[in-house]
Order: structure tokens, then sequence, then C-alpha cells
């Protein structure tokens, strides 16, 4: 059975166009690497979750801010990896303030097998994207 995930895609409403927030995953293997790096935010569901309340709870996680709203259910992909994430979106504030983005943070060993383990952001970047932007080569999950 694949393993599920579930995200929210973020949108705001700026004058006639839309925007979503997409994130950049932090730590040493995405250093540096954009193309194909960045997505909505997303994680695991735990046993005890719904979809939506995982979708919720990894973004504020991830963001360090809670996000308010009426969720829509989107409906679900396959990352490359096989993973199934099921997708949410929920409309922002239009000022949420990337500057107050504060994520959670990973450790892992680095440099590998150097015996020292490190923190890391489980997020080091946010953004708004206008939907072409989206499509272009940050995320391979929006094309």
């Amino acid at each position: 059975m694949a393993i599920r995930s579930a995200g929210l895609l973020i949108y705001r409403r700026l004058s006639a166009d839309l925007e979503v927030l997409l994130v950049h995953p932090g730590g040493p293997f995405w250093a540096g690497k954009d193309e194909a790096a960045w997505s909505i935010p997303k994680a695991m569901i735990e046993p005890e979750e719904d979809e939506l309340t995982a979708a919720l709870r990894e973004t504020a996680e991830e963001l360090g801010v809670e996000v308010d709203g009426i969720a829509t259910l989107l409906g679900e992909y396959r990352q490359p990896g096989g993973k199934i994430v099921v997708a949410w979106s929920i409309e922002a504030d239009p000022v949420l303030d990337l500057n107050a983005i504060r994520s959670s943070e990973f450790q892992i060993e680095w440099p590998p097998k150097s015996g020292r383990v490190r923190s890391f952001p489980e997020v080091d970047r946010a953004g708004w994207f206008s939907l072409a932007e989206a499509k272009l080569p940050y995320t391979k999950q929006f094309r």
C-alpha cells in the first residue's frame, strides 16, 4: 500500500489574480536547489488523524502560523516516489506575512558519518507564486 500524506494549498486573491503559497524544504540536501523543490506544506497522516487535520497540523508546524478558513478537498496526486498526497485548499489572509514564518526543525547527522547531529528547519523559505509561476520549474507536482 502506498504511503499517504496530506497537504494544504494556501491561496490568496490579489485583485483578479490568485497566488499560491509554496514552501522550500530546509536541510543540507535542498540547500541551493530550487528546481522541483517547492511544494505545498504536507506530511504523513498520523494514525489518529483524518486527512484535513493532518494537512492543517503540518501547515502550522512548517509555517509556524495557523491558517483559518474553509478548506476544500482538491483531490490526490502521486509523487514520483509513489507517495500519494491528498490536497486541500484554503484561502489565506492576503497579508499573511512570510517574515512571520517560523518552521519546526528536524535533526540529522551532518555531515554524514561525522558523528555530529545538527538541526535544520523543515522549511527554509516560503513564497507567494502566481499560478503560472507555480507551474514552472519550482515543482513537478502542479504541471
